[in-house]
C-alpha cells in the first residue's frame, strides 16, 4: 500500500539537530528509512513558523525551513524529490521517487502581506495554513473565531491563481465559511478530524465536511490523541487550561507537556472510528491521512511513527472499509486533490 499524508512537522526536529532524517537517529515519527519501509509516496512538510516565537524573523526562519527541506532531498540519493508540479506528483505516486512537497503552517513568514506568497512560490511552497493563531489574515480555532481579513481573502484568491493549495486546519469557523465562499477550487484541511466524534474546536463539525466534500476536497485524519479520543481531548484541555492560568511562561509550558505526556494514549480504534463518520457524512472520496507527525503530541497505540502506517490498512479492512476504499484514504484521494490543484 502507497501513504501520502499532508502534515508533519519534522523539518524542526531536522533543523534543530534532534533527527537524522537521512538515517533516522534521533527523536523523530518520520526519516527517509521510515518512509521507504511503510511505502510511502508522498509527504506534505510543513514550515511551521509563529511570530511570537520568531519575531522579526519570521521570513528566515521560513527560509532556513524550506533550505532544509530541499537539503533533506538532496541527500536522499534519488529516493526523495522536492515536487512542485501535479505532473512531478504524478510521477511519485506512480513508482518514482518518494514526493516532497512543501507547505507553510501560519503564513506568519508573509509578514501581513498577500503579495509576498509571489517570494514562497518562487521557493516551492505549494500549500498554505492560512494561521496557526490569529494573525493579519485569519482567525483560528483557539483563537477568537474571527473571519478571514480583507488581506487574508486575497491570500486566498492568490493561492488559488498561483495553484497553491488552500488549507483550512487551525482556522475558524468563521473563516472556514469565508474560505468556502471566496474558493472556486478545491481545498483541504490537512491534519483536522471529526468534531461530532471529538469536540476540538480543530475538528471539522459534520456540516463543514460536508461541505469540504461538496467542494472536492479532502480532509487528513490527525493521529493525535487529543484530536482522535474525546476523554484524551477533555484531560489535555484541563491541563491547557491550567497553563494559561499560570501566565504561559516557559517554566510552565515545560510542566504542561510533561502532564500531557502522563496521559494515556487513545486507542488505534478512534483512528477508523474518525474515518469511518467522515466517508458517512462526506463520502469516500472525502478522507485522506494527516498525521501531524513530529507535531511533539501523543499518537495513538500501535503508532509510533510512519513504519507503522502500514497498520492502518488492516485496521480500515476489520471496520469494514473495501479494499478500493483503503487506497482511497491511504492515498489516492489526496493525490487526486494536489493534482487538481497544482498546475
Amino acid at each position: 500500500m502507497k501513504f501520502f499524508d499532508t502534515h508533519c512537522d519534522t523539518v524542526i526536529k531536522v533543523l534543530g539537530g534532534s533527527l537524522d532524517f537521512q538515517t533516522g537517529e534521533g527523536s523523530g515519527h518520520l526519516s527517509l528509512p521510515g518512509m521507504l519501509s511503510a511505502g510511502s509516496c508522498a509527504q506534505v512538510f510543513a514550515c511551521f513558523v509563529l511570530s511570537e516565537r520568531h519575531p522579526e524573523k519570521e521570513r528566515e526562519t521560513a527560509e532556513a525551513m524550506i533550505r532544509t527541506i530541499n537539503e533533506m532531498a538532496a541527500k536522499s540519493e534519488g529516493k526523495m524529490e522536492v515536487v512542485r508540479t501535479a505532473s512531478e506528483l504524478r510521477v511519485a505516486c506512480d513508482g518514482g521517487p518518494i514526493a516532497a512537497l512543501i507547505g507553510l503552517e501560519g503564513a506568519d513568514p508573509l509578514e501581513g502581506r498577500a503579495e509576498n506568497l509571489h517570494h514562497f512560490y518562487e521557493l516551492g511552497v505549494r500549500d498554505l495554513i492560512l494561521a496557526w493563531q490569529d494573525n493579519p489574515f485569519s482567525g483560528t480555532a483557539f483563537g477568537t473565531n474571527t473571519p478571514l481579513s480583507e488581506e487574508g481573502r486575497k491570500l486566498v484568491e492568490l493561492t488559488e491563481e498561483l495553484g497553491v493549495m488552500v488549507d483550512v486546519s487551525h482556522l475558524s469557523d468563521s473563516a472556514f465559511k469565508d474560505v468556502c465562499e471566496i474558493t472556486r477550487r478545491p481545498f483541504i484541511a490537512s491534519h483536522s478530524n471529526c468534531r461530532a466524534i471529538c469536540p476540538s474546536k480543530r475538528n471539522l463539525t459534520d456540516a463543514m465536511i460536508r461541505t469540504l466534500a461538496d467542494r472536492g476536497g479532502v480532509m487528513g485524519i490527525n493521529l493525535a490523541s487529543g484530536f482522535l479520543d474525546p476523554e484524551v481531548y477533555q484531560q489535555e484541555m484541563a491541563y491547557r487550561r491550567k497553563f494559561r492560568s499560570e501566565g504561559e511562561t516557559p517554566e510552565a509550558t515545560k510542566r504542561m507537556r510533561e502532564q500531557i505526556a502522563t496521559i494515556p494514549r487513545a486507542s488505534i480504534d478512534w483512528v477508523a472510528k474518525h474515518i469511518r463518520h467522515a466517508i458517512d457524512i462526506g463520502g469516500e472520496d472525502c478522507i485522506g491521512l494527516g498525521g501531524d507527525l513530529d507535531g511533539d503530541v501523543p499518537l495513538p497505540l500501535e503508532i509510533d511513527g510512519v513504519v507503522d502506517y502500514v497498520r492502518i490498512p488492516d485496521l480500515l479492512c476489520r471496520v469494514g472499509l473495501r479494499t478500493h476504499q483503503v487506497e482511497k484514504v491511504c492515498y489516492q484521494n489526496i493525490e487526486r486533490v494536489f493534482t487538481e490543484v497544482l498546475w
